[in-house]
């Protein structure tokens, strides 16, 4: 049985995936890293807590695990800079990452966004292809990246653009054929579904999964 580590648990993927971990029965352990205690009445997890995750490389032995899936993620507005989204979007994945490889993780799977791109004249898609790039530079054997369009699910906080994706993906589902699948809004419970089957892959590969791909993964 493996172990996981789950480093943004607390958001819409993070929260969906780690029912779905703890549920399952190849996993013997499931940790999270979280900047305040989440509780889960599950023996088998474990929370770290690191207030600061300036601090990440501090706590090095923690990121031990078989897997490890980064669904960190935030925006520009709750961010409030460029600098902040950047620490969060791409500094601290990438740093999980490295910490996790020193400590023998050989299969990383990472929540990024429907056209992430380096060269993106969008700040936002090109962070998220910066740190694409960063992982796969790595040298970890597996490398699993999802890419997923707008996410449906229940969030604390009100987001217009989601409830309006909802709306759109109820009255106009139809629209989004061809090369439009992969702008349709997807669940969040599908994306967690689609990184846990694909967790169970033992190949080593480097790969990215669009949003229509992961749908046709998660979707069962």
């Amino acid at each position: 049985m493996k172990k996981a580590l789950i480093i943004g648990a607390t958001g819409l993927i993070g929260t969906e995936l780690l029912s779905l971990l703890l549920a399952s029965k190849q996993y013997s352990e499931v940790k999270t890293i979280t900047r305040k205690p989440l509780t889960h009445e599950n023996a088998k997890h474990k929370n770290t807590i690191i207030p600061d995750f300036d601090q990440l490389s501090q706590y090095g032995s923690e990121f031990a695990a078989d897997e490890l899936f980064i669904c960190l993620g935030t925006t520009m507005k709750q961010a409030k800079s460029k600098e902040a989204f950047y620490k969060v979007d791409f500094e601290y994945a990438v740093e999980a990452a490295r910490l996790a490889k020193q400590q023998g993780v050989k299969k990383v799977l990472a929540v990024s966004a429907v056209g992430a791109d380096c060269d993106s004249l969008f700040y936002y898609n090109r962070v998220k292809g910066q740190m694409e790039d960063a992982l796969r530079n790595l040298g970890l054997p597996s490398v699993i990246l999802f890419r997923p369009s707008l996410l449906l699910g229940d969030r604390e906080e009100f987001r217009f653009g989601e409830k309006l994706g909802v709306w759109m993906a109820k009255s106009f589902g139809f629209l989004f054929v061809g090369k439009l699948k992969i702008m349709k809004p997807i669940h969040a419970k599908t994306v967690a579904k689609a990184m846990v089957k694909e967790a169970q892959n033992n190949d080593p590969l480097v790969i990215t999964f669009q949003s229509d791909e992961i749908h046709e993964i998660g979707y069962y």
